[in-house]
Order: C-alpha cells, then structure tokens, then sequence
C-alpha cells in the first residue's frame, strides 16, 4: 500500500516510522496544511468492558470484522486494545493514526484510512440535516440515531462504513488487518460512543465547519421562507411552516423512531437444512445429528415466538432451563429421530435405550414435572400424605372406590389391573399403565385422582 495519499480522497500523505504521534494528556484540535485534526489521549485499559455500546459504535466495529480476512489477528489486537497498548489517537479527514504497542513493547506507527465524502455527498447531508430539526437536535446531544443515518443513506450519502471500506496500514508490514491496526479501530470505538463527531471528521468535515454550514444553510433557508409567504395570495391558502419551536426540538433529541407493530407468527416452523450432498464430513460431524439440532431449533424458535406474542406473556416467569437429561428427553420427544439417533440421546438422559420411550411420553405429557414423577419417589410430610389419602377417600361415590394398596411412598396401585397414581409434590395426580412388565406415563396429571384413574382406563392421551 503506498504512503502517498494526498489526492485518494483518503487523506493525507505521512512519513512512516517508530514514533509519529504527539501522545497528550487531554483532547486537542489543530488546523494546519494537513487539514482540520483532533487528537485523542490514551485511553485507559478496557479490562471488563465492550469496546462499543452504542449502536453506531457496534455499527464501526462489524464493519471491522466483516471485512478482516484473519480473525486471529483481530482477537490480538482486541486483547492489545484492552491492555492498554493503543497510546495517542489522531484523527483528521479519511485517516486515523496511533502508536499501538506489541506486549514486548515494540512500537508500530498505524493507521486506518476511510474514504472521505465529497462536495456534493456534504450538500446533500446539509440539506437533509436541515429540513429536519430533530436530527440538528440530536447532532447537538451528541447523538447519532437510527434514523439520522437512514435518511442520510436515502440522501446517497453512507456515513457509516461497510465491508472493506476501513483499509488498514500500518509499520509492521501486513497488507491486511494487523493486530496493530485492529487494536486501533477498537480504540476508535470508545471514541465514537462519546462523539459522533470523530466519524464526521474522518468523513472530511470537523465539528466547526459543519455547525458553520448548517447555520448558513439554516439561515438562507428562514430567507426564502419568508419570501415564499410574502408572494402568498390572500385567498386564505396556508403557508409552510419551516422549523419547529425550539423546546420540541430539544425534548427530541435522542428519541428512537417508534417500533413497528410485532410480526405474526407463522402457522408451522421452518424447515431444517439438508445435509445430504456429494461432499462427505469432516471426521467427526455427524449430519443426521445435526439435522435433528437444526430441526429442533426451528420448533423451539416458532414456539418462543408464539408464546412471546400471546396476550400477557411478559407477566409470566421465565420457564427453567431443562438440565441436559432433560434436554435429551425433551430433543427426543420433539424431533422423533431415528433409532440410531435416539441411541445416542437415551444415553445423553442417562437411561438405557429401552426406557426413553416411557421418559419420551412422560415428557410429552407434562415436560420435566411428569419426568420427575416418572424417575423420582418423594417422601411427603405428614400433613402432605395426610390430605393425598383424603383425596383418594372423597373422589369416588360409595361402592365406586377402586381398590387400592401403596406401592409406595406417593405411588397407588389398583388391585387386580395394570393401573397406577402417582401423586406429585404439587399436589396433583398422575395416571401410569403396566405395559410389557414396565410402568409407563398413560396422561396429563389431573387434580382430581378419580379422573386421572380414568384417562388411564381408557388408554391415555396421545
């Protein structure tokens, strides 16, 4: 990359060697024949803090990573920026400038070119700053909203930068994004967060400047306004207003555009990707597997969405995080994979092969409340047994009773047939079958032990 970029839109041409930047203990602005430029201290170590939390910032920073072809070489210079090795940043139009410092202290002059806007880019900006007061209002709050840039951009001007427009240089020799390099543009994110402005300086305009000519143009504007009312005919025709009163202005600042109305859910989830092609794996992927995962994801994502957008779902809890012997019982009742599949997924719930198909039912029926009744015996207080047996005594008509002996702590078989209750610690009731010597799920827990012995009777719910 060459050092001569007095005529690229870039900037301007600089010497490259060890130092190179004045590092100063506060802010300072200068003009001289290299143009306006602003030069920011050292800033202290990042340790337990992002490099940008503003959106725009977060904006400069994705198009630093999208366009560096060597993630490792980012990473470094993340970890340079947030030990402290970036010293004193010079930013001026098209080009920002700093001595970062490797870990064994050797220095490299850096720098980050972006492409200036031009003379009609900057009119065309001016002009649609100055038709809306409340983007001068946010400028002035040191502010950059959303729909401050996205008018800009229906203007043609992108004040933001893309893939591949922050072009790196810099002493250590690389040709693309160095650690050097990289360390910087995360510094430079701190700085945005706290001012706009430094992006519009690197765009070719200093803070002065542009107030200047938003004033001019603001004032020129008042004056045809006034003229445009003065030819008014007095046939009762209403005269635009320009400009809006000064306190509506000022309480706009910083106010987001309203969020659009939330999506519909769609009637079904998407559609997984197939991994079946003429490519094999890489040792170790499975692609059935990863299928069912791709799978499962679009079902739990449609089934968040819909739950998100019922009425009052943001006044209840967050359901718990299933452990991974549960998720592995969850995954295998929602995907229903192939045996091979399910294998692997019996041994991640951490039961043999032959009894996932009964924790797969329970799941079905109740998620990892019914789960516990099936693996889980509890020991109920007195007062808790008490009213269970209670229960079982009130909810048949006499001589309707089945007959009925513990089998347990909470488990209550029916004498002479392959039916079961188990009572859970929420007080409720749980119908389970005898099927091939094994005790299985037969529905949905019910408060009333009389009809959860009755799904059971019938068959169960599928």
């Amino acid at each position: 990359m060459s050092d001569d970029h007095e005529d690229d839109g870039y900037g301007y041409g600089a010497e490259y060697g060890t130092g190179g930047v004045e590092e100063s203990d506060d802010e300072t602005e200068r003009h001289d024949g290299r143009g306006p430029e602003r030069t920011f201290a050292a800033l202290p170590p990042a340790q337990g803090r992002g490099f940008a939390t503003s959106w725009w910032g977060r904006a400069w920073l994705k198009a630093l990573e999208d366009t560096a072809l060597d993630g490792q070489q980012l990473k470094q210079g993340r970890r340079l920026a947030r030990e402290g090795g970036v010293g004193a940043v010079s930013v001026r139009p098209g080009r920002i400038t700093a001595v970062v410092r490797d870990r064994d202290g050797t220095a490299y002059r850096s720098d980050v070119l972006l492409q200036q806007l031009g003379v009609g880019d900057w009119d065309r900006f001016l002009d649609m700053a100055v038709d809306r007061a409340g983007h001068i209002a946010a400028l002035l709050d040191r502010e950059m909203p959303p729909h401050l840039v996205e008018d800009a951009a229906g203007a043609g001007v992108d004040l933001l930068p893309g893939i591949g427009d922050l072009e790196p240089e810099c002493t250590c020799g690389a040709w693309d994004h160095c650690p050097h390099s990289g360390a910087l543009c995360y510094q430079v994110a701190r700085l945005l967060d706290e001012d706009p402005f430094v992006l519009l300086l690197m765009r070719g305009r200093d803070e002065r400047r542009l107030w200047d000519e938003l004033q001019a143009r603001s004032a020129a504007r008042a004056v045809r306004a006034g003229d445009d009312g003065a030819r008014e005919t007095a046939d009762g025709a209403e005269r635009e207003v320009h400009g809006v009163p000064a306190g509506e202005a000022f309480a706009a600042a910083g106010i987001l555009p309203p969020l659009p109305a939330p999506p519909s859910a769609p009637d079904e989830p998407g559609r997984g990707p197939s991994l079946d092609t003429e490519t094999g794996p890489v040792p170790g992927i499975d692609p059935p597997a990863l299928e069912v995962l791709a799978a499962d994801s679009a079902v739990r994502a449609h089934r968040m969405l819909r739950e998100a957008l019922a009425p009052g779902h943001e006044r209840h809890p967050l359901p718990a995080e299933p452990t991974p012997r549960q998720d592995a019982v969850r995954l295998a009742a929602d995907a229903r994979p192939e045996p091979r599949i399910g294998a692997r997924l019996a041994e991640g719930s951490g039961r043999p092969a032959a009894d996932l198909d009964a924790a797969v039912r329970a799941w079905r029926y109740g998620g990892a409340a019914a789960l516990a009744v099936l693996d889980e015996e509890w020991t109920p207080d007195p007062d808790d047994l008490k009213r269970a047996r209670a229960r079982l005594g009130e909810a048949w008509e006499a001589g309707d009773r089945p007959a009925l002996r513990a089998s347990g702590r909470t488990r209550w078989t029916v004498a002479g047939a392959d039916l079961q209750l188990r009572y859970d610690r929420n007080g409720r009731w749980w119908p389970y079958r005898k099927e091939r010597g094994r005790w299985v799920p037969a529905g949905p827990a019910d408060d009333d032990p009389a009809g959860a012995l009755a799904v059971a009777t019938g068959g169960g719910v599928d």
